[in-house]
């Protein structure tokens, strides 16, 4: 039986999930910022009344970053106080400032977005409170 020769290609496979033409559209968000959001939204539907006007402020904040007065607010209340640990709320708004700061724009757009489905009464708020600000320099 005669020996066949077969070729090889060495060129790289094109990569099959990205379409060629469409690079413009957003890419979908990583596991792990989905899994964030899905985390942080879950939290939000526990917390008390007060965690979720706190959490508001915070989120309203980081909207409006001119805001000088809400940061100097947001770094005096990340001292401890000696003996006493955070609270698991405590704990959860710094991973939730962590997660925030490490978002794109696009990111924390989709955050509000799927907020708007999760709490719609809080990200009605949202949008209150940041075209409230809209005013004052």
């Amino acid at each position: 039986m005669p020996n066949k020769k077969t070729s090889v290609s060495c060129s790289p496979p094109r990569p099959c999930f990205l379409p060629p033409c469409r690079m413009s559209e957003p890419l979908p968000l990583s596991y792990v910022t989905a899994q964030e959001m899905r985390c942080l939204l879950h939290w939000l539907s526990g917390w008390a009344p007060a965690q979720r006007e706190r959490f508001l402020r915070d989120l309203v904040d980081k909207a409006v970053p001119w805001k000088v007065l809400p940061l100097l607010e947001g770094l005096a209340g990340l001292s401890m106080q000696p003996g006493k640990p955070p609270s698991i709320f405590e704990c959860q708004m710094r991973l939730w400032d962590q997660w925030f700061r490490g978002w794109s724009e696009a990111e924390r757009n989709e955050f509000v977005r799927q907020m708007e489905e999760a709490a719609p009464d809080l990200a009605a708020r949202f949008y209150q409170e940041v075209a409230a600000t809209a005013g004052q320099a």
